[in-house]
C-alpha cells in the first residue's frame, strides 16, 4: 500500500499529466485551427488588396 508521501506524488502527478492532457486536446481542436485559419483568411485578404492596388495602378 501507499504511504502518505508516495499518494500525494501520484496524486501530484495525475494532476499535471491530466491538465497537460487536456491542454493538449484543447490547443489542437480549437485554438491551432483558428490560428491557421485566420492566417489563410489573412493571406486572402492581402492578396485579394494587392490585386485591387495592381489594377488601379495600370488604370493610371
Amino acid at each position: 500500500m501507499l504511504d502518505f508521501s508516495q499518494f500525494s506524488g501520484l496524486v501530484l502527478f495525475m494532476f499535471i499529466f491530466t491538465a497537460g492532457f487536456w491542454l493538449l486536446l484543447f490547443l489542437l481542436t480549437f485554438v491551432v485551427p483558428y490560428w491557421i485559419g485566420g492566417t489563410i483568411w489573412e493571406n486572402m485578404k492581402l492578396k485579394k488588396e494587392a490585386k485591387k492596388a495592381a489594377e488601379a495602378a495600370e488604370e493610371k
